[in-house]
């Protein structure tokens, strides 16, 4: 079995364009949450979401394949190509057959699907784009990246609600640590904030009608009454040790478990006692070798939704015991939820927290639930000495996927 390492890391997010955008404004606080102004939200009873509104596809994507490309496409080619720059992966150092890609989507190309759907209706179906379905499916951010990056390994997409980025990021970590690639890219991106998608959102009564973008996400917090929804694009670059070190690659952190369960429970309720999450957990913990008492943060999934929040609590406390002290926080407070995406981004801000040794704070939690008995992270308690850290993303369906993380370290 081979160790798995990160040496590139990509991101946008509603509170940064770009890795370290992103993670030095997560590590600051900054919210991301903002008035909708894609679309007139108003008779969707929402109002604020977490929209990125400093894109632009010629940066990374070209004008020309933009106009094939769904915008969920667009951002991951963005962060794909920011984490293949920063790892320096070539067709000199790596070839082809050994480069993989797993790259996941909650929804696909919704934007496109809205779009294009109201056009056939309005105008007939002849008028539709002839690019309408390979800008909509779901798959497609994954061969756009792998035709991108001439990657001739794997080339799939994992589609688990908003468990989607850590599924991909775990089963491209076992593709190499089972010898069957030597780098993949892997992560998950979505771009949702459309009538379709906060309408039907608002329909599932999910989301928080609060106007005020401040306190809105409110994770953990007493008074939560639902997400927000957000948009944007997580990647990794994860790579073999001996591939790594071959090329002398500077190395960011280490992937050392991953686990993935199902609640087998309510489609879109998760356990409200979270023994499925628990059990992913202890798996992504037992697989790093190491004890609870080892891990010094965890990135909560953290939706700012009742059964979420309290449910993961329970978890978390089923592994760890009420008297640990690990710190817990949820940035969702900062971005809203990115749905497929939110495993992708949260996991890019573990790797880097670790290495930087300064934990996001939990952001928008006011009055601390009695039912969520976690040490949640403070301004105060950021700076967090340890060496594994784990991320959380549970998606409808029952879906659970957990990535636990170790400071770069030769041992």
């Amino acid at each position: 079995m081979q160790r798995v390492v990160i040496t590139g890391m990509g991101a946008i997010a509603p509170n940064g364009n770009g890795f370290n955008e992103f993670v030095e404004n997560s590590l600051l606080g900054k919210n991301g949450i903002k008035s909708i102004s894609k679309f007139d939200a108003s008779e969707t009873g929402i109002s604020v979401a977490g929209e990125i509104d400093d894109f632009t596809s010629e940066d990374f994507v070209g004008k020309k394949a933009a106009k094939r490309m769904d915008l969920y496409s667009q951002y991951a080619i963005q962060v794909a190509t920011e984490a293949m720059e920063m790892a320096q992966i070539t067709e000199e150092n790596t070839k082809s057959e050994d480069l993989g890609v797993i790259f996941g989507s909650g929804i696909g190309g919704l934007t496109t699907l809205e779009e294009q759907i109201i056009r056939m209706h309005d105008k007939g179906p002849r008028r539709m784009s002839p690019f309408f379905i390979p800008m909509a499916i779901g798959n497609m951010a994954a061969g756009n990246i792998s035709i991108r990056f001439k990657a001739k390994n794997i080339s799939t997409s994992i589609v688990t609600a908003c468990a989607s980025g850590n599924n991909s990021i775990g089963e491209a970590f076992r593709q190499i640590k089972e010898g069957r690639a030597q780098v993949m890219i892997a992560g998950s991106s979505e771009a949702t904030i459309n009538e379709s998608a906060i309408g039907g959102f608002a329909a599932l009564t999910a989301l928080s009608k609060s106007s005020d973008p401040d306190h809105a996400s409110l994770p953990f917090d007493k008074d939560r009454s639902g997400f927000v929804l957000g948009e944007g694009a997580g990647a990794v670059v994860l790579e073999s040790l001996e591939h790594a070190r071959k090329r002398n690659a500077k190395i960011l952190g280490e992937i050392v478990g991953y686990g993935a369960t199902s609640d087998a429970y309510h489609i879109t309720s998760p356990d409200p006692e979270g023994e499925g999450a628990a059990r992913a957990m202890k798996l992504a913990i037992s697989e790093a070798n190491i004890t609870p008492a080892e891990v010094g943060y965890i990135n909560a999934h953290g939706t700012a939704t009742n059964i979420n929040d309290s449910g993961e609590s329970r978890a978390i406390i089923k592994v760890f015991g009420k008297e640990s002290s690990v710190l817990v926080s949820s940035t969702k407070g900062m971005t809203g939820h990115l749905l497929g995406a939110a495993g992708a981004i949260e996991a890019v801000l573990t790797i880097a927290s670790l290495q930087k040794g300064k934990f996001p704070m939990n952001v928008g939690c006011f009055n601390q639930d009695d039912a969520c008995e976690v040490n949640l992270v403070t301004s105060a308690s950021q700076n967090i000495e340890t060496n594994y850290a784990i991320s959380n993303s549970f998606g409808f369906g029952g879906h659970n996927a957990v990535l636990a993380f170790k400071k770069w370290s030769e041992k």
